[in-house]
Order: structure tokens, then sequence, then C-alpha cells
């Protein structure tokens, strides 16, 4: 230990800046590898590796040779990297000014976070428009499509919002967008709800009243066929191995006629 101390005193201040910005690199790296394996295990902990199985996030992953989990342990590994690299820059005398290193600083955490924000966001909107369109699939129309997607945006917009204000743009600035965004949410989501409601309403006054049922050959708006299914939000018709999925409120618009043999 005293040789070592004797060793270093010997060296010229230059020489010594290198030893220590050389050691402070692998700590960072020897911090980093930590860091993804405390981070790692926290996630599997959780079972976010469970969750994330199925999303386009996590193909997108795989597609790179790693996953949402080992994506996350390594963004986190890759702070603490940047961050001994940073002050390692400062002991060469790298950076021009004080100043730039005082701004790094100031923006690599926020940096982070905002990266963490986003991808944190991505997967969870991905999830979300699984789950979703998992309770909807039953509904067999194009209305029930929009609802899982606009769900996935609309937490996508959120994190962007969040991460934008981690680099402190304007909050101003944000709110406008978000109210843009929530008026167009609502705006297309009462276009989807208002005909899926109708239908559904539809869809019980046929149920309540039976104008036709499973077996019946009908003719419905131009389709003509066999009724396979009426449920609350559309009744099914199929000819010649076509199948005609017809929204409950178009019947009850329109009308069915039921063809006797």
């Amino acid at each position: 230990m005293q040789l070592g101390r004797e060793w270093f005193q010997g060296l010229t201040s230059a020489e010594q800046n290198f030893v220590l910005a050389v050691l402070l690199v692998g700590v960072g790296l020897a911090l980093g590898g930590v860091t993804a394996w405390l981070v790692r295990g926290v996630l599997v902990a959780f079972d976010v590796d469970e969750a994330a199985e199925g999303t386009a996030f996590e193909r997108t992953a795989r597609g790179i040779g790693t996953s949402t989990v080992g994506l996350l342990s390594q963004l986190c590994a890759l702070f603490v990297f940047v961050v001994a690299a940073l002050y390692a820059l400062e002991i060469l005398q790298f950076l021009p000014t004080q100043q730039l290193v005082v701004a790094a600083s100031w923006l690599l955490p926020r940096l982070f976070v905002a990266l963490l924000v986003l991808v944190v966001g991505v997967l969870v909107g991905d999830k979300a428009e699984i789950v979703i369109g998992d309770w909807l699939r039953s509904i067999k129309l194009p209305e029930a499509t929009i609802i899982p997607r606009l769900v996935k945006y609309s937490i996508l917009y959120v994190a962007a919002l969040i991460a934008l204000s981690q680099l402190q743009v304007a909050t101003g600035a944000l709110l406008v967008l978000l109210a843009a965004y929530a008026f167009g949410v609502v705006f297309l989501g009462g276009l989807a709800l208002k005909d899926l409601l109708s239908s559904a309403a539809a869809g019980i006054y046929l149920l309540l009243t039976e104008p036709y049922s499973i077996g019946d050959e009908v003719e419905i708006d131009g389709a003509r066929g066999v009724v396979q299914e009426v449920d609350v939000f559309a009744t099914t018709v199929e000819n010649d191995g076509e199948e005609y999925v017809i929204p409950n409120r178009k019947v009850l618009r329109e009308g069915a006629m039921r063809v006797r043999s």
C-alpha cells in the first residue's frame, strides 16, 4: 500500500490525472455491471419479463438481440458509465469549460429519466393495446378496434409529455398539446362509442324480440344467408363460405327479411 502511494506521488500531475481517470472509468464499468444486475433482478422479481411478452416492444428488443428487461437494465448501466466517463473527462481536462460539466451534470439525469419514461410508456402502451384488444375481441365491429389503439397512443402521448417536461420544455406548450390531444381522443372515442352503444341498444332489442334466430335464412341490407350468431353488438350471417358481420344498429335501421323455404 505504501509502495503504491509512493509510486503514485512520484508521477507527474498529468500522469496522476490519467491514472485517476482510468480508475474512474473502471469503477464506472463495474458499477454499471452491478447496476444492470440489480435492475434485472428487480424487474424479473416484479414479473416485468412476463408482462412484456407478446408486445411489439419486446419483439423489437428481441430483434436486436436483447429483451425488455435487458434493455432497461442496460440503459441504467449506461447512465452510470456515462456519468463516470464524464468525470473522467473532467479530470483529464478534455472538457473545454466548467460550465459544460455543470450543464452535462444537469442534463444527463433528466435525459435518462426522459428515456426511461419513453421506454416504459411504449411498453405499457403495447401491453394495454393487447389486453384491451383481447377484452374486445368478441366484438366483431371495426369501431371496437379503434379503442385499443386510442388507449395505446394516449399512453404514449402522456409518456412523451412527461419526458419533455423532464427536459423543461415550456409547460404552457405541453398543456396546449395535451388539451388538443384530449379533444381528439374524446372526439374519435365518442364516435366509436356512439356506434357501439347504438349497436348494443339495437342488439338488446333484437335479443328480446327475436325477429330471427340462429339457423334462419335472412336478408339484411343486401346480405343474404343463414344466421350463425346474434350477440349484443352484431349479427353474423353466412352464405356459401362468406361471412357477413352486420352491426345491429344497421339491422334495426334497414330491417331484416326472413326467407321462408
